[in-house]
């Protein structure tokens, strides 16, 4: 991109992020702040910028934040996490006390309803580089023992406007198509997304991308589905004790097992729906739902933009 103004056409987390911020923040508070997503293109020399990073630190994008007088530029810098704030530290070597934590936000999804079919609905909503590749054979395994299982599968680059990096993931997602309980969805908009959280039970999640959070794991959290993924990246502490993790690997076929494992046993406890399985699912609806709303996100941001002023 050429400016720090996202894509219109993007619908990444990000984007939904930066738009939910400025539809929420007191407009008069927002005009003193240039608010930069992550990548840095042009300064505005007459408002106080504000850094917020949203990826992991690169040579490419945050190499120049190894030097005091570049960082003098910013105002603040924001991390959505704790343990991407570890990497901006440790990587490009920027210190604490110029980092504020301000974690990410989602529109919660209220109550918890128990979920009552008689299908076990998966789900996974995200880029395809991020497991889906694991997944889908692992799916495959596990839907010729358990006849009982479903998988929504909404995953594609276009999100970001960037379809040419689908190419090697298409012959995946005709192997999704070709499945009779996999339904392929592409990239849908955040509102059918939600629908779908809804009504599934397990966000089943390989993720093998070390990411800084994860809203897709808020929202289905938030939703009420049991998230299955790696204890890798920012997931350990976006998901808060609720997930059920299990031990990352950089080997795909040791990875695939022990995903495939650990989904296994959740499909099991699904199926059984147990007053104190469901109880737990409420205790993490109610704790996404608070923690992640965005009426206590943007109290914090209101303080914290205020305190710059």
């Amino acid at each position: 991109m050429e400016s720090n103004e996202l894509s219109v056409r993007a619908r990444g987390g990000t984007e939904l992020m930066l738009q939910a911020l400025h539809a929420r923040l007191d407009p008069n508070l927002v005009r003193h702040f240039q608010i930069i997503p992550s990548r840095v293109r042009s300064l505005d020399p007459d408002r106080k910028r504000i850094l917020w990073l949203h990826d992991k630190p690169s040579h490419e994008e945050s190499s120049f934040l190894e030097h005091a007088e570049n960082r003098a530029a910013f105002a603040g810098i924001v991390c959505v996490s704790h343990y991407q704030a570890a990497l901006y530290q440790m990587i490009p070597g920027v210190p604490y006390s110029e980092i504020t934590v301000l974690q990410n936000a989602i529109e919660p999804f209220g109550a918890y309803h128990p979920r009552r079919s008689e299908r076990i609905r998966l789900i996974y909503h995200t880029t395809p580089n991020r497991g889906l590749e694991i997944l889908v054979p692992v799916f495959e395994h596990l839907a010729t023992l358990h006849h009982d299982i479903e998988l929504d599968v909404f995953s594609s680059f276009s999100i970001y406007d960037w379809t040419e990096r689908d190419a090697p993931y298409r012959p995946l997602f005709e192997r999704c198509r070709a499945h009779p309980r996999i339904r392929y969805h592409g990239a849908q908009p955040n509102a059918i997304v939600r629908d779908a959280l809804s009504e599934c039970d397990i966000f089943a999640y390989p993720n093998i991308e070390p990411e800084t959070s994860c809203i897709a794991a808020i929202e289905a959290m938030s939703a009420g589905c049991l998230t299955v993924c790696a204890a890798y990246g920012g997931l350990p502490e976006t998901c808060a004790n609720f997930a059920t993790l299990y031990p990352y690997t950089e080997n795909l076929q040791a990875h695939a097992m022990r995903f495939a494992a650990v989904l296994d046993d959740a499909i099991a406890t699904i199926r059984l729906r147990r007053a104190e399985h469901e109880r737990l699912r409420a205790q993490q609806v109610e704790y996404f739902n608070h923690f992640y709303s965005w009426d206590r996100r943007i109290g914090e941001w209101d303080a914290y933009l205020r305190g710059l002023l």
